[in-house]
């Protein structure tokens, strides 16, 4: 299996991080409570993108 596009940038990964949610809105599916805001694709892609630097906020989900 080959890693997604995040873990192949060494970003970490949103689905597992506990401040991840799926959003009710087509246009913008993908959220981050710790961030604020919603995207089309992952958010540690769009902090990524607009920092330069991994997403900061990441904590891994527990249980």
């Amino acid at each position: 299996m080959h890693p997604n596009p995040a873990e192949r940038r060494g970003a970490p990964l949103c689905r597992r991080c506990r401040h991840y949610f799926v959003t009710h809105d087509p246009r913008f599916p993908y959220g981050c409570r710790a961030m604020g805001f919603s995207s089309k694709r992952a958010p540690c892609l769009d902090v990524r993108e607009a920092s330069g630097q991994p997403c900061m906020r990441f904590q891994p989900k527990t249980g």
